[in-house]
């Protein structure tokens, strides 16, 4: 990493302190939301009901709402007539997209201009509720670099086939990869909301959508193979053994090839889980000390719900509140590092539309579920899923192994054992690689940005355009807390109104308390708080920016500064990739209890 220079200070005055003490994410108020209310116009209401169908089959005709669904949106109306004595009335769970509405997507550059995609599924006649399927035995997803050749026979010859059925079949590989497309790249409005996207990242969608997205690709390879015990492989990047891509997806004469990769960092090359879009000289040695440190970061410092998973996103929100911390990084760089820089937008991996054309992806999202059961196994009150209906009940269609239309909510993919698989156990030693700091406190109560030299300082500057190394000083309201408040309520640093457009590459790094001039800060280093990202892809047809949020919890971190009786903190930004495109509103310190 070059040395950092020409940064500038911001002080931020304590009327810009901006205290939130949130209760549980279910319970936010949403006073200010402005919500369209179209549910009922030009739809036939429906009272669901099984009458004796044991499959709950239901019409997909998206001039059909089911009763209750009318209620919702009737409470936007009759809900803003009260909105002091129930203040939630507003809220409700995002529905499964309108397959009949589905669109193309764009995807733009600066040099190729803007393509359409096509990626919508085709249509079904009707809608089957999910219902896991009864399991002979515990299927268990292997660690792809210790599969051995008769299991790789079955997964080479599953995907040879679903590559072989027609294109018009959803279950075939192109289908199964436009299903990532359509998702999250704008493909879809939400129901009831044309103007709004239907997007299943930056936020608590993310973990769910994806668990079901690769279940039932698996579920798939099964039946091609006649083998409903089949589980796919899990490419565990999060440990040294697995760095490299895994072999198996490496051979040009197998169907688990993709041409289009980075081919600087094809086997035996590590993969770097900060990577920014340059290959940094580092050793080995200190590769596999960043690695574990970040990833002992981004699982055992992020203790609530909303930090892990992500933030909260109802029917009638804007699209994109916030990533949780492994969706947002290492899963961003995974996908960078691997997307092939000779395309124009980066294919396969490195952009969302083409993302899962590339048969590594599924590998690679596998261990992003994976995660999910370790983070709950950790100790902690706090590491446990939502429990607000709003979370629970959001619904996505997928085709399931019979090319039927399923509907499933997230309630029904919580744990991965009633879904019939778990995975192989190997060695987590990021569990112990906790991050130290670069040198001992020099003096306490102050940080030190205001005797920085050669910067300069700009008063209360907002919004702040990432061109260039930027130091803010940061105000806390509380210090010097206890043991139990800290366990109560996490401190988090919240940067609010990230802006960028959709289509471009992000990366910047977050420092806290680090002295201008020095060797920069690495993730295996207390003073890096963490970073934001973002992957390319294609625009909705609403045109507008990218407007997100970044939650970084810190309070673990200014233990290990001995900062915590500090009445303010200094925060670095430093931009790695997309210099100049990205812009953020404020910056404030919150606590966050949900």
């Amino acid at each position: 990493m070059a040395a950092m220079a020409s940064t500038v200070i911001f002080s931020l005055p304590n009327s810009a302190i901006q205290t939130s003490f949130l209760p549980g994410t279910h319970q936010l108020s949403r006073f200010n939301k402005k919500r369209p209310f179209n549910f009922v116009s030009d739809k036939v209401v429906s009272c669901r009901a099984s009458n004796g169908n044991e499959n709950n089959e239901h019409s997909s005709s998206p001039n059909r709402f089911d009763r209750r669904d009318v209620l919702v949106g009737l409470g936007s109306v009759y809900g803003a007539t009260n909105l002091v004595s129930d203040p939630f009335a507003l809220a409700a769970p995002i529905s499964a997209p309108d397959l009949d509405l589905c669109q193309k997507a764009t995807v733009t550059s600066k040099t190729a201009g803007t393509i359409k995609v096509a990626c919508c599924p085709p249509k079904s006649a009707k809608i089957i509720d999910f219902k896991p399927p009864k399991f002979s035995k515990m299927r268990y997803r292997p660690a792809a670099q210790l599969v051995g050749p008769e299991y790789l026979d079955k997964f080479t010859k599953a995907v040879e086939l679903m590559k072989a059925l027609p294109e018009d079949d959803p279950r075939s590989f192109m289908q199964q990869a436009d299903v990532h497309c359509a998702y999250c790249n704008g493909a879809y409005d939400q129901v009831g909301f044309p103007d709004l996207e239907l997007q299943v990242h930056f936020s608590w969608l993310f973990f769910p959508f994806h668990r079901l997205y690769i279940y039932f690709w698996e579920r798939i390879l099964g039946k091609l193979i006649d083998d409903p015990d089949f589980a796919i492989p899990y490419w565990n990047w999060d440990t040294p053994a697995g760095y490299a891509l895994p072999a198996i997806y490496n051979d040009p004469k197998s169907p688990l090839y993709d041409e289009k990769r980075n081919v600087n960092h094809l086997p035996p090359v590590l993969i770097d889980l900060d990577y920014a879009g340059v290959d940094e000289e580092i050793s080995k040695r200190d590769l596999i000390k960043s690695n574990l440190s970040l990833m002992y970061r981004q699982v055992v410092t992020y203790k609530t719900p909303s930090l892990f998973l992500g933030a909260a996103y109802r029917a009638g929100d804007p699209p994109a509140p916030g990533m949780g911390s492994i969706e947002n990084v290492p899963h961003t760089p995974v996908h960078r590092w691997v997307g092939d820089p000779r395309q124009t937008f980066n294919e396969d991996m490195g952009n969302f539309y083409s993302a899962a054309r590339d048969p590594v992806f599924f590998a690679h999202h596998a261990n992003v579920d994976r995660m999910w059961p370790i983070w709950k196994s950790l100790p902690g009150k706090k590491r446990r899923d939502f429990t607000t209906t709003d979370w629970l009940d959001a619904s996505f269609l997928f085709y399931d192994e019979n090319a039927n239309l399923v509907r499933a909510k997230v309630r029904d993919v919580l744990d991965t054992k009633p879904l019939g698989y778990e995975y192989q156990k190997v060695d987590l030693p990021w569990l112990n690689t906790k991050p130290a700091p670069r040198r001992p406190r020099q003096g306490k109560g102050q940080a030190k940005a205001a005797e920085t030299s050669k910067t300069t300082v700009i008063s209360n500057t907002f919004p702040i355009v990432l061109e260039k190394p930027v130091r803010i000083e940061v105000p806390r309201p509380k210090k010097s807390r206890t043991k139990l408040e800290k366990e109560d309520e996490e401190e988090v640093l919240v940067l609010q109104n990230i802006k960028l457009d959709r289509n471009v590459a992000v990366k910047f790094d977050v420092y806290i308390n680090e002295e201008d001039g020095e060797t920069p800060t690495e993730p295996a280093d207390s003073e890096f708080a963490g970073s934001f990202t973002n992957l390319p892809r294609t625009q909705h047809s609403g045109g507008k920016k990218l407007d997100t949020k970044l939650t970084l919890p810190i309070s673990d971190l200014l233990e290990d500064l001995d900062a915590e009786g500090d009445d303010s903190i200094v925060v670095t930004l430093v931009p790695k990739l997309g210099k100049g495109q990205v812009s953020i509103g404020n910056i404030k310190i919150e606590y966050v209890r949900d």
